[in-house]
């Protein structure tokens, strides 16, 4: 089957010459050849073998897939395995599986080209924790049967509460006691144990069983019983303003960890009024929960009921401050005169058993403290001297506030705490100042005193004491008296009196020019002397006054002008076809409300605003869906933003915490048993519990899913709607397919589909029935009875009853003999045995469905002879 074309040459082949041969195979059979070439050359032989192949196939596939660790999220995850054909001809495959983890391999058989790769989809679903190891068999033409492991682990989504210091898990933190007002934090490691990233969010558990706020936990369980106005009143308390998280939502990336500040502020619950408040401690017992974004425990959740998350138990107490003051809280100084100064020793004592207290003093006038500041340790005290140095005379009554130090929360930084003051106690301190009395001596000034001297007459004061600016003998009266006036200027009125002759010169201002200056006692006019170089001219006094009335013009200008805006906005919120003229309220009176009445109003939940800072809790969680301010609007959606507002609402990247608030589920959908050729629909609740738009779009690219629509909504605040997603499929069988949908257009979720693809089937309430006489009835009356038909599917079912044939005849008969059960509907059938002689008292019926199941049913008449 070889052929040997060549030309031998006659001559020697010269050097750099060459002869060409060409061999030629014909394959006869479908056999590989061997054969050989001989070549002389002069003296020597060389063999050159020949070898004829078959194109034939060389396959080749990979051993093993591995999908690696994975989460269990319920999600549809695909790899791909290739198989290649190294050879020159096409090469079949064959692929077959027995176990039921694998979900779909995709294709099982096919043929792979010459030198060409084929790939095989291979997916499962992640949808409970476990270790997957398959093996699949795969026939390869030409090598036989090969085995694939498919292997993959599936774990949980775990997240880690771990110490700073040490790495152990931490179950409980205990900040121990702190003061009502201050605040005490402890850090704490998140670590994402898991292989692939996860946003978490902080919740506070306010409805946990065990959890306790405000109640003093070493007291009888008597005590606490009977304090149940605390507990009223802590039942309606926002638990978020007492724990703080920081950062309180985030990402972690796989196996990294994260630190997280806690925050402890005690906050002193106020008890009704009439109850005795004997024990002023108040312990605390929260749970504080680290969960993935969107495992939420509620109605929705169709399998995982109780998701994984990480729980961290947090207790604490809080104490008031009880700073004693020793006397106190009323100060009584000695009274003492200017200049002087009076002393009271107080004795501080701190009476909590747990807690130093540090104080500090304000500064207060006329008041001196020492030391101003101070700590003083648990069941101590300490000596402080109140002084009292008056700077005027008078009677002193102040409020002395002392401020106790401690640690808080920066408002515009949460994440650092300040030394400040969270708590006032309030001193009352009284002191009176009295005026000392003072002797007048009178000495002899002989002679004219210089003009600054600022003394008259032959007799000069000379006081003791301080006040110096003014001498004693001025205080005479000489405006009351008219005994030393002259009778010339005696009509005198509204004129200056000097009470010295030498005081203007004293002074630093010019006199005035309208003012007379008249003597002491005769009330004669003075020369009144006015220096032109501190004085105002005629033109600079008239300029003056022009400049007053100009500003006084002015502001009364724009009061008028205010006015007058009041009374025309007055006049159009009143000036309507519905109002008559009456001002709101106008004339009404309030309610008097007694003290026997406050104990029946009960603490309102305030909503609180949305802070980046506050934690959501499960009530707030618990009840999205439930709240009176959340509509429900089942039609009528865009499908695309429209409006400016939704555009931008719709372009929003949202937090963690937000995302934590929409509710869009099951996420695993279970339709159950779901009949072939039917279509079943069931509801993809949504809920946006955000003050924003919300864009949800969904793909599908499942052909069972194909009838779902919307695909696509913009879902306003505060408002629940639902999509239907419809299911139809051909093929019996499993179905788990999950399809994603996103968050305006950026936060990725998926749902998992589960149904089971049947038959039409119907069962029978019973396989045999017994047909009993009926009392009082001739005997030649038929026997009766009837048999239910259940349809426990979801579409309607066409049945027909056949008799089983005999070699006897049969008495019995079923009807209806044919019709439909509609789906989850129940049919009633009449079995009748007519009695004859040779009437067979046994019958049997199959109950065929068509393209549905078989069942038999057996019939007896029990027939009684009385003898």
């Amino acid at each position: 089957q070889f052929k040997l074309i060549v030309e031998n040459p006659e001559k020697p082949v010269a050097s750099g010459l060459q002869v060409t041969a060409f061999v030629e195979y014909y394959p006869e059979s479908e056999d590989d050849l061997q054969d050989r070439l001989l070549l002389l050359i002069e003296d020597d032989i060389v063999d050159i073998p020949l070898l004829g192949l078959i194109p034939c196939c060389y396959l080749e596939i990979e051993s093993e897939i591995n999908f690696g660790a994975v989460i269990a999220n319920s999600k549809i995850i695909s790899k791909e395995i290739s198989i290649a054909n190294h050879g020159s001809a096409s090469g079949t495959f064959k692929i077959s599986y027995d176990g039921v983890v694998l979900l779909n391999i995709e294709p099982t058989s096919g043929v792979v080209e010459p030198k060409s790769v084929k790939t095989v989809k291979v997916d499962i679903c992640t949808d409970v924790p476990r270790i997957i190891k398959e093996v699949i068999k795969v026939e390869l033409e030409g090598y036989g049967c090969t085995e694939v492991w498919i292997k993959a682990v599936v774990v949980e989504q775990v997240l880690k509460v771990l110490g700073v210091s040490c790495g152990n898990i931490l179950e409980c933190i205990n900040f121990g006691p702190v003061y009502f007002g201050s605040s005490k934090t402890e850090q704490i490691s998140l670590y994402n144990e898991s292989p692939e990233c996860v946003d978490w969010v902080a919740v506070l558990e306010d409805n946990a069983i065990g959890g306790e706020m405000g109640t003093d936990l070493q007291r009888s369980a008597d005590a606490v019983l009977q304090d149940l106005s605390l507990k009223n009143r802590t039942r309606d308390v926002d638990v978020s303003t007492l724990i703080l998280c920081i950062p309180n939502q985030g990402t972690l990336l796989p196996y990294e960890k994260s630190s997280v500040t806690l925050c402890f502020s005690p906050k002193k619950f106020k008890r009704d009024f009439g109850v005795n408040d004997s024990s002023p401690k108040q312990d605390y017992v929260l749970f504080l929960r680290f969960e993935a974004v969107g495992n939420k425990d509620g109605y929705l959740q169709a399998l995982m009921s109780h998701p994984y998350h990480t729980e961290l138990a947090l207790t604490g107490s809080g104490l008031p401050v009880m700073l004693t003051f020793n006397p106190g809280p009323v100060i009584k100084f000695m009274d003492c005169s200017l200049g002087e100064q009076t002393q009271v020793l107080c004795t501080l004592k701190n009476e909590s058993e747990s807690l130093p207290v540090t104080f500090s003093f304000r500064k207060t006038a006329h008041f001196n403290i020492s030391p101003e500041k101070g700590k003083i340790k648990k069941i101590s005290a300490k000596d402080v001297i109140f002084s009292f140095s008056p700077h005027q005379i008078g009677t002193f009554k102040v409020k002395q506030a002392i401020d106790i130090i401690g640690t808080g929360l920066e408002k515009n930084n949460l994440q650092i705490l300040k030394t400040k003051s969270f708590h006032q106690i309030y001193l009352s301190f009284i002191g009176v100042c009295k005026s000392k009395r003072k002797n007048i001596l009178f000495k002899i000034n002989p002679g004219i005193t210089p003009m600054i001297s600022n003394a008259t007459g032959q007799f000069v004061a000379d006081g003791t004491g301080q006040c110096t600016d003014t001498a004693p003998v001025a205080i005479l009266k000489s405006t009351q008296t008219q005994i030393h006036t002259h009778w010339i200027n005696r009509n005198c009125k509204g004129d200056a009196l000097i009470a010295f002759p030498n005081d203007r010169a004293a002074s630093v201002r010019p006199s005035e020019w309208n003012k007379k200056y008249r003597t002491i006692f005769t009330k004669t006019e003075r020369y009144n002397y006015i220096d032109p170089e501190f004085s105002y001219t005629d033109c600079e006094r008239l300029l003056k006054e022009a400049h007053k009335a100009y500003y006084a013009d002015f502001i009364s200008s724009l009061r008028q002008r205010r006015l007058q805006k009041d009374a025309a906005r007055q006049f159009y919120i009143y000036n309507n076809s519905v109002s008559i003229g009456l001002k709101p309220a106008e004339g009404l009176m309030s309610p008097k409300i007694s003290m026997i009445d406050f104990h029946k109003e009960k603490l309102q939940c305030k909503t609180l605003p949305s802070d980046e800072n506050c934690l959501l809790t499960s009530r707030k969680l618990a009840a999205i869906g439930s709240k009176p301010s959340i509509k429900e609007i089942w039609s009528g959606l865009a499908a695309t933003p429209s409006s400016t507002q939704e555009k931008e609402d719709c372009s929003l990247t949202l937090t963690s915490k937000q995302l934590h608030q929409i509710l869009i589920g099951p996420s695993t959908m279970d339709f159950g048993d779901v009949c072939v050729y039917s279509t079943t629909a069931r509801k993809l609740h949504i809920i946006n519990n955000l003050l924003v738009h919300i864009w949800i779009q969904i793909e599908i690219e499942i052909d069972e899913l194909q009838q779902t629509s919307p695909l696509s909504q913009v879902v306003p605040p505060l408002t629940k709607t639902h999509i239907p997603i419809v299911f139809e499929t051909n093929t019996p069988g499993m179905f788990k397919r999950s399809f994603p949908y996103t968050i305006n257009n950026q936060h990725l979720g998926h749902v998992l589909v589960v149904a089971k693809a049947v038959s039409v089937e119907l069962e029978l309430s019973a396989r045999e029935l017994i047909l009993n006489p009926i009392p009082g009835y001739l005997a030649e009356t038929e026997f009766r009875t009837t048999v239910m038909v259940y349809n426990p599917r979801n579409h309607p079912a066409e049945f027909t009853w056949k008799r089983i044939i005999t070699d006897r005849r049969t008495a019995f008969s079923i009807l209806p003999a044919k019709g439909f059960v509609e789906a989850y509907r129940d049919l009633e059938c009449e079995v009748v045995w007519q009695p004859g002689f040779n009437s067979p008292e046994v019958g049997e019926f199959n109950l065929c469905v068509r393209k549905g199941n078989t069942i038999k049913l057996k019939c007896f008449a029990k027939v009684t002879i009385h003898t």
